[in-house]
């Protein structure tokens, strides 16, 4: 790319977002673009965080989304990737209105699209893990398939929260409140979604790193003791959450 072109590029950009009254700013018609980006721009981080529009109301998510648009505008041409930071930017406006779990829903929201967006890889089939030993599978490491996403919300019930509005469901009249976990896991048919105890999202968190089963089960009993991995297997495999076997050398 020439200079002129990328200086070109680099003004437009700064103009569309920032604002200005010279240059390609001040030729007729450029606001109206201008609007017409921003428009696209907010109905697309209204339309990545459903859940968090059911919670609010489009006017209210859209006012804050347009302020982060304005701040922080899309690094990628691809709006459905745009807001991996939206549920840090919304955090301050949410707790200023009592709703101190909005954020903890955008972030599942989030983790939504990255499973829906993830590459595919094959998952473990349950044959794989005929003929071993406890000894071979405690030597081997799990990792989680491409397309699962999982996390542990400590002060919410984020999973209750997010699954009934992602649904367009009423809540239940009583909710615990107390910390929940979720997973998600993309596959071509979508995403499919499960709700985690704190030790299974620990368990994850030791495959994500690289640690074999042995290790891994141990860090996930340090957070939940009692925890059943026969339950939690089943569980992830059914999911389709784990990748292939990773056999040591």
């Amino acid at each position: 790319m020439n200079r002129t072109l990328a200086h070109f590029q680099d003004t437009f950009i700064q103009a569309l977002y920032h604002g200005s009254a010279t240059g390609v700013a001040a030729q007729p018609g450029f606001a109206v673009y201008r609007n017409t980006v921003f428009k696209g721009c907010v109905d697309a981080l209204c339309d990545n965080f459903p859940s968090v529009e059911r919670l609010v109301g489009r006017d209210w998510l859209a006012d804050v989304a347009g302020r982060c648009t304005r701040q922080y505008p899309p690094p990628d041409a691809r709006l459905i990737a745009y807001g991996e930071t939206f549920a840090d930017y919304l955090a301050p406006f949410a707790c200023a209105n009592g709703l101190t779990y909005l954020a903890d829903v955008a972030r599942l929201d989030w983790l939504w699209l990255q499973a829906f967006c993830a590459e595919q890889a094959p998952a473990l089939d349950v044959a794989e893990l005929a003929g071993m030993t406890a000894s071979d599978l405690a030597r081997c490491t799990l990792q989680p398939r491409r397309s699962a996403r999982w996390q542990w919300f400590a002060e919410h019930p984020v999973y209750t929260l997010w699954h009934h509005n992602r649904l367009a469901q009423p809540l239940p009249e009583h909710i615990a409140w107390h910390g929940e976990g979720v997973l998600l896991v993309g596959d071509v048919e979508g995403v499919g979604w499960q709700a985690l105890t704190e030790g299974a999202c620990a368990f994850l968190d030791a495959c994500a790193n690289g640690h074999d089963l042995d290790r891994a089960s141990a860090l996930a009993l340090q957070a939940e003791p009692g925890l059943d991995f026969n339950a939690l297997l089943g569980s992830l495999l059914g999911a389709q959450a784990l990748a292939p076997l990773s056999l040591p050398r």
